[in-house]
């Protein structure tokens, strides 16, 4: 599947916490970085996701925040 969205990480999915109604994905993209996904339990679900699978972090956003 082609996206738009430029921002497109590799990584591997270390962790899997499922709440009442979002779960969140943890993805170890390499170095020691961790990128953590809130997605609904649907869409988890719909994509059979668990520990271990090989997904791509898809990054689309209009505001970039930076803090010091």
């Amino acid at each position: 599947m082609k996206l738009s969205a430029r921002n497109q990480i590799a990584g591997r999915i270390v962790e899997l916490h499922r709440g009442a109604t979002t779960a969140h994905v943890r993805i170890d993209i390499g170095n020691g970085v961790i990128v953590t996904s809130s997605i609904t339990n649907e869409a988890c679900d719909d994509l059979a996701l668990a520990v271990g699978d090989q997904v791509t972090a898809v990054i689309k956003a209009s505001d970039v925040m930076v803090g010091k």
